[in-house]
């Protein structure tokens, strides 16, 4: 699994960005109640921990992960967020429902980044069963919550930055920073 070296939890408060302007939303399933508060904690927490005013945080819950793609494009609509983090948790059954659901929201998430100006971070486990969930949402792996909260915050830099016309530096930094410079414009006389 991609996550076993790895701690969800564990990031570099040094190379975050600047997080106290920005609006966040986060859209919960209520499925898997227990998965998603834990990833729906270490999210807010991990805002919290980088500044973001708890007014600043709005969170709407919906009945199932296929219901965050739904959620998700309304908050779009009518919150002016800065970002939207979409927290659910999919568990492997017996059935092919499992596949319908991941495929679904996973495409269903990636329409709106497309479709839209404002980023949705895709924070749904997708575990072949419970113990693997409780591992990545506060467990033995971290939180898959914080890390996508990290990312909401990098992603709303980034569309901040490029809605400014400042050119990026490719590829992000070896820390993880996001490294922004300045090109002087240059005017010719005639």
């Amino acid at each position: 699994m991609a996550t076993e070296n790895k701690n969800l939890s564990e990031y570099d408060k040094n190379t975050i960005p600047n997080a106290k302007d920005f609006r966040f939303g986060i859209v919960v399933s209520e499925w898997n109640e227990t998965i998603t508060e834990g990833l729906y904690n270490g999210a807010f927490d991990a805002l919290i921990d980088n500044e973001v005013p708890a007014r600043q945080i709005i969170r709407w819950n919906v009945p199932g992960s296929f219901e965050l793609i739904y959620g998700a494009k309304k908050m779009l609509q009518t919150q002016n967020v800065d970002a939207v983090i979409v927290i659910g948790c999919v568990i492997q059954g017996q059935t092919k429902h499992f596949d319908f659901v991941c495929e679904g929201v996973t495409q269903g998430i990636k329409d709106l980044n497309v479709q839209t100006d404002i980023p949705v971070i895709f924070c749904v486990l997708t575990d072949n069963n419970i113990q693997q969930s409780i591992d990545r949402s506060g467990g033995i792996h971290g939180n898959k919550g914080t890390e996508a909260a990290i990312a909401a915050i990098k992603m709303a830099y980034i569309r901040q930055q490029a809605s400014m016309s400042h050119p990026f530096n490719q590829p992000l930094l070896s820390s993880g920073a996001i490294q922004i410079e300045e090109t002087p414009i240059k005017i010719e006389k005639e």
